[in-house]
């Protein structure tokens, strides 16, 4: 299919690179985006000659996250609970895709963006580049499946801590947390990038991808005995006085007056 924001660049060392790219929207997720990320995963799904996938951002941030500026058409709740499933389904297919992915985080990963850098098996970030889930802080829950993936990768203290509290961690804290696999200078991202992802290009592909399968099924056996349900919770938090709350104090930059309506 075409793309519009992405870039693919596939190279000749078994090697792909994804472009985020709505450099001016923060590369904020809209529904044409995600839409294309979902699509992505199942081009690649055909592509037998990549063997490891580089995700990152065009512009100062890799993803600002879900587009709250972008209007949607009113709907009854059945198809409002249909099109939030999108955002589940494009992680778990980042997640579960044959090729390692690595991320290479410019600048911010927040929200949905944190959740693609959660769902790729690793992150590299810049000596500035920030991550966090500010959905709490929106009153609402985090959704697309990623409570389980941020679990996975920092464990149950540092996973209340980032998803709860909602705040912005730089990437000395997201090295320490384990977030992180490795910092490096902004310049050398990509460059560093590549270098990390010859390493596995290099490997014979099929036992890398059946292990690759294998860790990701044993770490995600129980996952989806719980996290079925958060894209009904998403939609219980989107109907709540707090939820408009948090948007409105995010656009007017100010502290939140959460009563629990």
């Amino acid at each position: 299919m075409e793309y519009k924001y992405l870039l693919i660049e596939k190279r000749d060392d078994h090697i792909a690179i994804v472009t985020l790219n709505r450099p001016d929207q923060l590369n904020t997720l809209n529904s044409t985006l995600m839409s294309e990320i979902e699509h992505l995963t199942e081009d690649f799904q055909l592509d037998t000659e990549t063997r490891v996938v580089i995700f990152t951002g065009a512009g100062k941030h890799f993803c600002g996250g879900a587009d709250l500026k972008e209007k949607r058409a009113p709907s009854k709740l059945l198809e409002q609970i249909r099109a939030k499933q999108i955002g589940p389904r494009l992680i778990r297919k980042i997640f579960m895709m044959d090729q390692i992915t690595i991320a290479a985080i410019n600048g911010g990963a927040f929200g949905g963006g944190a959740c693609i850098v959660s769902a790729c098996d690793f992150r590299i970030g810049e000596e500035k580049c920030m991550a966090g889930f500010p959905e709490s802080k929106l009153g609402m829950n985090l959704s697309w499946v990623a409570v389980p993936l941020v679990v996975h990768l920092i464990g149950p203290t540092f996973a209340k801590e980032m998803i709860v509290l909602g705040k912005n961690n730089g990437a000395q804290t997201l090295l320490k947390w384990g977030f992180l696999s490795e910092i490096v200078a902004k310049e050398k991202l990509l460059e560093r990038a590549i270098e990390f992802a010859k390493n596995y290009a290099e490997m014979p592909p099929i036992p890398a991808q059946m292990i690759k399968k294998s860790i990701n099924h044993v770490i995600g056996a129980l996952d989806q005995a719980i996290m079925h349900m958060d894209a009904d919770q998403h939609s219980l938090t989107m109907r709540t006085e707090d939820l408009k709350e948090g948007i409105a104090s995010f656009f007017e930059k100010r502290d939140g007056n959460f009563k629990g309506n």
